[in-house]
């Protein structure tokens, strides 16, 4: 039986109550499925449900075939080891007793002779290079995100479950991923906000609070269905007005006519010669019908309204965040950074940016790049007055702000109103309610204390509250801004960050994100020389 995965009427809420997704239907096949939407939609939940993690609390979850899961982390013992997490650890002490020749007959038996290859492919494969033996916690983040991604690979399951498998990940380490699910040929079902490796996928399945809907082919090819969707709304919606301003004119019409109508009655009963009688049933019945006529016109109003309404809604699903900035007054000409010679690091004699030297002149739009443990986080502790260089001289010459990705800049006891304030204490009330309302903070919105968002509404918050002050900084500086956010919360960052024209230092691992944004300008960090090299990009 080929591999599959069916969900039947699956129905699942949330401890207090909320539904996530009620008598839902899917079915996965041998194929690449990209599993999108926003964050608190239930992508993770039903990734669990899948795994048999968490019983549906109605409907059914039924599968044939072998999964392979890949955590969002990978969680290590102090002494754990690359072949525990492959679990293997047994068979190659057996492998290396009969290779010395001191295996036992029952060894002998059981000994796996590919077993060393196999493990060197899984590892080639995530780009690793890693001994059996090499501990887990002395790896990075990335490092061990990647060795889950080897041991995955190394039981050569039907289905890989992967759950935002790219997060934390340097460059190396994206490409990595992305190529391996670029080259599988059995079932996947991956959670990711990542486009590039949503681009190597077979189909998207787009999860929302009304259900899920399947989309044929890559991502990019979902952005092409999503801009007919829109242009439909759109269409739809011009049919809407048109129709809301025809019932109105049809209905003034009537009006007219039937006042003329009654105009003339009354004249001809001026002049007399029309029964009293008659002359009562006749009001009688134009007021019956001037009556008949407002419900009619009421309805018609009422159902054009409402299509009207329908239509505007699905518009703001479907359209793109657009967002207005006030000017910085950045000159094109002005310097505003510049780091010459600067060497530093946190431990004596063991500096992580060594002979470090570069400016930034204008509104250049700049990416910090380089492998996990470049010095990248370092770079920013620097410009931020966190860390002082050991040598070396660095200066900002310009208003700034640093958004890092916990957005520390923002008082999580206090509502995102009450941020603002506290950063732009110039701005009035009105001045704050529309620039919260232009990064989508609008009433009751904008009152939400910051302890209670998402990682994607307070990275949208922390950008109102410092671009949408009457005059924002000169020079943005951010840390991996897309990390754990969900796609539509990345295009809402983006969409402002298009909108600042000042200067822009960017820490990103996401070439998409990096090319959304204009950047134009590189500072490549080397782990191994613990020095930097920046240059043009074509992106």
């Amino acid at each position: 039986m080929p591999a599959s995965i069916t969900l039947s009427n699956l129905s699942w809420s949330t401890p207090n109550g909320r539904p996530l997704f009620s008598n839902l239907d899917l079915s996965f096949g041998a194929e690449r499925t990209g599993l999108v939407g926003r964050n608190g939609v239930g992508k993770t939940t039903l990734l669990q449900l899948i795994a048999g993690e968490l019983r549906p609390q109605s409907g059914t979850v039924s599968f044939a075939g072998s999964l392979g899961i890949l955590r969002q982390s990978v969680q290590v013992e102090p002494d754990e080891t690359i072949a525990d997490l492959f679990q293997i650890g047994e068979a190659l002490a057996i492998l290396h007793r009969a290779e010395a020749g001191e295996a036992t007959a029952e060894e002998l038996a059981l000994a796996d002779w590919l077993l060393e290859t196999r493990l060197a492919s899984a590892l080639d494969r995530a780009n690793l290079d890693v001994e059996p033996r090499t501990r887990l916690a002395a790896l990075s983040g990335g490092q061990r995100t990647r060795a889950g991604l080897a041991a995955l690979i190394f039981t050569d399951p039907d289905f890989l479950i992967l759950d935002e498998p790219t997060n934390n990940l340097d460059r190396e380490g994206r490409d990595a991923v992305i190529a391996l699910l670029a080259s599988w040929r059995g079932g996947a079902i991956v959670v990711s906000h990542d486009r590039e490796l949503l681009d190597t996928v077979d189909a998207i399945v787009e999860l929302t609070s009304l259900g899920a809907t399947r989309y044929g082919g890559n991502w990019s090819h979902y952005r092409e269905r999503k801009a007919l969707e829109l242009a439909a709304a759109e269409h739809d919606l011009a049919d809407a007005e048109k129709r809301v301003t025809e019932v109105a004119r049809a209905a003034q019409a009537t009006v007219e006519r039937q006042a003329r109508r009654d105009s003339a009655g009354k004249k001809k009963a001026a002049k007399g010669g029309i029964p009293r009688l008659l002359l009562g049933g006749m009001k009688e019945r134009s007021e019956m019908t001037s009556g008949e006529n407002t419900r009619l016109a009421e309805r018609q109003r009422a159902d054009a309204l409402e299509a009207a309404t329908a239509a505007r809604h699905r518009i703001e699903i479907l359209q793109h965040l657009s967002i207005k900035l006030p000017p910085t007054g950045l000159p094109a000409s002005k310097t505003i950074l510049t780091i010459d010679g600067v060497t530093a690091g946190y431990r004596p004699n063991q500096p992580i940016i060594h002979d470090l030297s570069f400016n930034i002149t204008g509104p250049e739009r700049i990416a910090v790049t380089g492998a996990n443990g470049s010095g990248k986080t370092t770079l920013l502790a620097l410009i931020s007055g966190e860390l002082k260089p050991w040598t070396g001289t660095m200066r900002v010459m310009t208003t700034f702000s640093m958004l890092d990705q916990q957005v520390s800049l923002l008082d999580p006891s206090l509502s995102i109103r009450d941020n603002f304030r506290r950063i732009n204490p110039q701005a009035d009330e009105n001045a704050c309610r529309a620039a919260l309302a232009r990064f989508m903070f609008r009433a009751d919105a904008a009152l939400q204390l910051v302890s209670t968002l998402s990682g994607g509404q307070s990275l949208r918050a922390g950008l109102a509250c410092v671009l949408g002050g009457p005059t924002p900084p000169s020079l943005l500086i951010l840390d991996e801004p897309t990390n754990h956010l969900d796609i539509d919360s990345i295009a809402a960052v983006e969409a402002g960050l298009r909108a600042y024209d000042g200067a822009l230092l960017v820490v990103s691992h996401d070439e998409v994100f990096l090319e959304s944004i204009g950047v134009s300008r590189r500072l490549e960090l080397s782990a191994r020389s613990n020095s930097g090299s920046c240059g043009n990009t074509h992106v």
